[in-house]
């Protein structure tokens, strides 16, 4: 039987502890917070993640990472973004040689400009033979439910790939594989950008042909950057790209559209970040990708809004009149 690791025991974390468990999969979840472990480990629950929700039976829950990590054959991590380098730095010892391992993480890291597969390559000294993906649509509270849902498991070693999808898949989790590793997790972390820009504008009052707009060009973005970075242009079109977009931005579960919102009727970030109940990674995830934009001479307007708006306290009525009052061009451009 396939043994499985899955480090952060969060929402999605223990979602997909869960989804691997429904797969057949021999699963260990491992966290740092011993009470919430202990409720995984004694009752299947994580009330604080995922409450009212029962965990599968098959489910392992450890605070001990050397426990957790023996044998493993995946290792997947679903921590931070922006504090995942520290975290794993000191379990290298701990991950099995042969181990694929599984980015869950959605986020640019600041400073670096690195996308969460390539800082868990250089923590590990994994080589990209053995690094894979998850991305998509990922509601963690919906997939934890079992409703029907499709990701994509990205990495340039089909057979990894392939594992990992193997490894996931049940009656209502459909894994796809996809070779397009930057596009993939360059979609993933900055689809959380566009859904604070659609949170704001739903908290400001807007409909819905405002938030068609910035769904709409907040892809064209997206596009524009990781074609520039050299991902292919199918991948923003498919579940990782506009199927992930459109769940982030669209759905109540969505910490970066509430804390978005939030902000759109009045609150501070602080007071916004507290209303999210957890790591809304766009926030951190707007200056790592405005970095990356500039550096790749790509024009990235509504990342440079949100910026603005959350971070240098611009007036948001005055970001959106610049936004709309834009040089006018083809829409192709």
């Amino acid at each position: 039987m396939t043994r499985a690791a899955v480090l952060g025991a969060g929402a999605w974390g223990t979602t997909f502890a869960a989804v691997l468990a429904d797969a057949g999969t021999d699963v260990t979840l491992w966290g740092r917070d011993a009470t919430a472990i202990a409720q995984v480990r004694d009752e299947r629950r994580n009330d604080r993640a995922l409450s009212g929700l029962e965990l599968p039976d098959g489910l392992h829950a450890t605070t001990d990472a050397a426990e957790a990590l023996a044998d493993a054959d995946i290792v997947a991590v679903a921590l931070p973004a922006q504090h995942v380098r520290g975290i794993v730095a000191e379990m290298t010892p701990l991950v099995p040689s042969g181990a694929v391992v599984a980015s869950l993480m959605k986020g640019i890291e600041l400073g670096t400009h690195e996308r969460m597969s390539q800082v868990l390559g250089e923590a590990w000294g994994v080589g990209d033979e053995r690094m894979t993906v998850v991305s998509g649509p990922n509601l963690a509270k919906e997939i934890a439910s079992k409703q029907p849902t499709a990701t994509v498991i990205a990495g340039v070693n089909p057979a990894a790939t392939e594992f990992v999808a193997a490894s996931t898949a049940s009656a209502y989790f459909r894994p796809y594989t996809n070779s397009d590793v930057v596009g993939v997790e360059l979609s993933g972390a900055y689809k959380n950008v566009i859904a604070v820009s659609v949170g704001i504008a739903d908290g400001m009052g807007f409909g819905h042909n405002t938030t068609a707009t910035v769904i709409t060009r907040g892809l064209a973005e997206i596009t524009r950057l990781g074609l520039s970075l050299g991902a292919l242009p199918e991948t923003f079109s498919g579940l990782a790209g506009m199927g992930d977009l459109i769940a982030t931005c669209a759905s109540p579960l969505s910490r970066n559209h509430t804390l978005g919102s939030a902000i759109g009727r009045g609150a501070s970030l602080d007071e916004a970040i507290a209303s999210t109940g957890g790591t809304a990674e766009g926030v951190k995830t707007s200056l790592s990708i405005q970095e990356l934009a500039r550096d790749q001479g790509v024009d990235v307007p509504i990342c440079d809004a949100v910026v603005a708006m959350i971070h240098e306290g611009a007036p948001k009525e005055g970001v959106l009149q610049a936004l709309v009052s834009r040089p006018r061009k083809a829409e192709g451009q």
